[in-house]
């Protein structure tokens, strides 16, 4: 680099911006001053020591001047600037006057190199300004910037803030802000680098599924699915906690426990889409086209549990070609793509679509739509939507939120789902997120009966009974069984299995029973039955007859207390509850209210055929399949009898011989359709256990009529306030998560003629359809 042109005379020390013809980068009143200059004499550049500083010309020392050589800092001499003092000038963007009379010129940036500053100089930053005069013109607020850090002391900077405009402070201030923000997004970035890279390896070798079965590959789904132009989501509702301080209990275990699920979460994670796919090939799982029994001898936790094993390539058979979709399939599919496309658009991560209002509700806030069709997605073969939910699991799904949930619901639904997909898929994933909601699910248990509360916050380990009373219902604490016993199975840690069974345990010893049949409500105080003499096998009640059938064959069938129960109260149903119709005799179960029956029966119900049928297909006796039949044909009417084609949410029936009446009667209140499931349920029981293809006719009108008044153009399904009326249905704008979860999916293992996809022998349904395999199947 050549240098510059200094003018004659000897060596300056210049400010940035002077120009060898004299005048400067602000032309020719600007401020800074070249510094006196001893004839013979050189300065050269360097930086400052902190015990330097700038001095008046009279105090300055001139140093020989060095040989620069090629240092592109040397100013060669050269004519002084021919400008005089600067004359007085107001700031234009007024700045006090007394910044010119302190410092009326800007000091060199370049101080004198070697000998020792007067203590005045140090003492005074203002001096040295050079020759200017003492009306030199206020400094512009670029300038004042810059000369801010020369000239403030430690105890003045409180004062030279106080001096800066509102917009320099504005300016600094959020100059700051956007440092500490990508200081911030930084500093995670690179934590979660190093957290994978320290986890990769450990999280290859994570808990796997006991030789976990592998359903058929999925088809690819269409690559644009059903999209319709949506408002902006709604704001979610905030959660409120429920119940009385006294009901508090304590928090979950510390930061140990939580930094283990976290550590074991983010293990889970960064195997990402490609680890998981490489080890699930690497393991033998795929996706293919038919379901596969597991391998026989899987127990139950011993005393002694110890983590699963990794599943062996040889448990897994595979097929070339997936299995082929029959037309009525087709149409599941076709049905779940478009309620899934409503749900992707309007209230993604949400947990229930809203498909009139392009919006969604929030009941947890923990996406209970997505996690509830997770298995479902699976079996319909969609492997790109499956792929898509599992990234939300991975990424978004997080349990540490100060939200109450309903155990029996978030249970069944999300712990359920959970399992569920890990034993289809083999994720990994997907059981580390349901050992880390089990673990906050337990403070429920922490009761003086052992009976759980109906609520639990998952985020701050308190739980309470409803807020309108301090019980809980019989079918919410006793329709867990299912899940916590298979999670304790998976994990190795027993408490899951030990809070649930004890539970059953004490429902069994109580009195307070008719005949095998149970009250709907116990309390969380004493443990005991409540509301004694009401009877039903409806809502608070009706799950836990699954349960108890469900629990013996989940166990091997080696439970006999379970079985019992379940034979003493179908006995008891029998005996106290069905009733006959008119004029069509249809088979019904009605309720008992002290002594009294009435002829009343929620579309919950009939879950009830399909239960007994099951266990008439595990040895129960033949007559609970003929019951079984009888009740399907009722269920049925339910449905056929309506206008619309679907079934109200309760029925009353018709006890008189009249002719002109129909036997299902439907009141006001009542006439609503919530895309219920437990219809389809058992028509899928009754034709996978009897092969009658009328039940597989049956289930294709249902499928009909719920396209017909419950489809959403723009995306979604929508449960209807009136079946009575076709022409106004009265759509009430809400998508029920089970009917992804529940509805849909047994509709298409109804249509399905592969006996294989997902087996009685091997498999036992959840209440909410999620399928858990059975420890010895037989």
């Amino acid at each position: 680099m050549h240098p510059r042109p200094a003018p004659p005379g000897g060596a300056l020390a210049l400010s940035p911006g002077w120009r060898p013809d004299g005048g400067g980068a602000r032309g020719p009143c600007w401020p800074w001053r070249p510094r006196p200059h001893t004839p013979g004499a050189g300065v050269a550049v360097a930086r400052r020591r902190p015990s330097q500083r700038l001095g008046p010309p009279s105090a300055r020392k001139t140093l020989p001047e060095p040989d620069l050589g090629a240092d592109p800092l040397r100013v060669a001499p050269g004519p002084t600037s021919p400008r005089g003092a600067c004359g007085p000038e107001k700031s234009p963007h007024g700045f006090h006057s007394k910044w010119t009379s302190a410092q009326q010129c800007r000091p060199s940036l370049r101080p004198p190199l070697g000998g020792n500053v007067p203590s005045s100089e140090a003492a005074d930053p203002t001096l040295g300004l050079g020759n200017c005069s003492s009306s030199s013109r206020s400094l512009t607020w670029k300038e004042r910037l810059l000369l801010v850090p020369l000239s403030v002391k430690k105890s003045s900077v409180p004062q030279k803030w106080k001096q800066l405009s509102r917009l320099q402070r504005t300016v600094v201030l959020f100059l700051l802000a956007v440092l500490m923000l990508f200081g911030l997004r930084s500093y995670v970035h690179v934590a979660d680098e190093w957290t994978a890279v320290d986890s990769r390896s450990a999280a290859a070798w994570q808990m796997r599924p006991a030789n976990p079965p592998v359903l058929p590959a999925p088809r690819k789904a269409a690559e644009n699915p059903e999209t319709v132009a949506g408002l902006s989501p709604q704001k979610p509702q905030r959660h409120f906690r429920r119940g009385p301080p006294n009901l508090q209990t304590r928090a979950p275990d510390g930061d140990t426990q939580e930094r283990r699920q976290a550590q074991a979460q983010r293990r889970a994670e960064v195997l990402g889409e490609a680890g998981w796919r490489a080890e699930a090939q690497r393991d033998g799982l795929s996706w293919r086209g038919a379901g596969t029994k597991p391998p026989q001898g899987t127990e139950p936790p011993g005393e002694k549990a110890e983590l699963p094993p990794r599943p062996s390539p040889k448990a897994v058979r595979f097929q070339a070609n997936p299995a082929s979709q029959n037309e009525r399939q087709k149409a599941v599919v076709d049905a779940f793509l478009h309620a899934w496309a409503g749900y992707r658009k309007f209230a993604w991560g949400h947990d229930e679509l809203k498909p009139l209002t392009r919006s969604f509700s929030e009941w947890f806030g923990l996406g209970l739509t997505l996690i509830d069709a997770l298995d479902t997605m699976w079996i319909l073969g969609l492997k790109k939507e499956f792929q898509e939910a599992r990234k939300w699991v991975s990424r978004k799904l997080r349990f540490q939120k100060d939200v109450d949930v309903n155990l029996f619901e978030s249970t069944i639904r999300i712990l359920g789902g959970l399992l569920s997909a890990f034993h289809l898929s083999g994720d990994v994933l997907f059981l580390t997120k349901a050992e880390d909601f089990g673990n906050r699910l337990m403070p429920a248990f922490r009761t003086p009966s052992k009976i759980p509360y109906s609520f639990v916050n998952i985020g701050t380990g308190v739980a309470h009974p409803p807020r309108w009373t301090s019980d809980s219902t019989v079918a919410e604490v006793t329709s867990i069984q299912l899940e916590f016993r298979e999670l304790s199975r998976l994990t190795g840690d027993k408490k899951f299995q030990a809070a649930a069974e004890e539970v059953t345990r004490r429902v069994h010893a109580l009195r307070g029973k008719l005949d095998g049949l149970v009250p709907m409500f116990i309390s969380t105080n004493s443990g005991s039955f409540t509301h004694l003499g009401m009877f039903t096998l409806g809502a608070r009640a009706d799950s836990y007859y699954e349960y108890l059938l469900k629990q013996w064959i989940q166990g091997g069938k080696k439970e006999s207390q379970l079985l019992e129960d379940y034979l003493e109260a179908v006995d008891g149903i029998r005996k106290h509850l069905l009733a006959k119709s008119e004029p069509r005799k249809l088979t019904f179960v009605g309720e008992l209210n002290h002594g009294r029956f009435s002829a009343k029966m929620d579309h919950l119900v009939c879950f009830l055929p399909g239960t007994l049928a099951l266990g008439a297909h595990h040895g129960l006796p033949a007559e609970h399949m003929e019951l079984a039949q009888a009740l399907m044909d009722t269920c049925y009417q339910m449905y056929r009898q309506m206008e619309t084609g679907l079934s109200p949410e309760i029925a009353h029936f018709n006890l008189h011989h009249t002719k002109a009446v129909k036997d299902v009667q439907v009141k006001e209140a009542d006439r609503h359709n919530l895309l219920r499931p437990e219809t389809v349920e058992s028509l899928f029981y009754l034709y996978r256990l009897t092969g009658d293809r009328k039940y597989q006719d049956w289930g294709w009108e249902i499928l009909h009529s719920f396209n017909t008044y419950t489809r959403v153009p723009s995306g979604g399904y929508s449960s209807i306030s009136n079946v009575q009326d076709p022409r106004h249905p009265q759509p009430r704008d809400k998508m029920e998560s089970f009917f992804l979860g529940e509805t849909l999916k047994y509709l298409y293992l109804l249509f399905s003629d592969d006996p294989d996809l997902l087996s009685l022998d091997t498999y036992v349904f959840n209440t909410e359809a999620h399928p858990l395999p059975i420890w010895a199947p037989s």
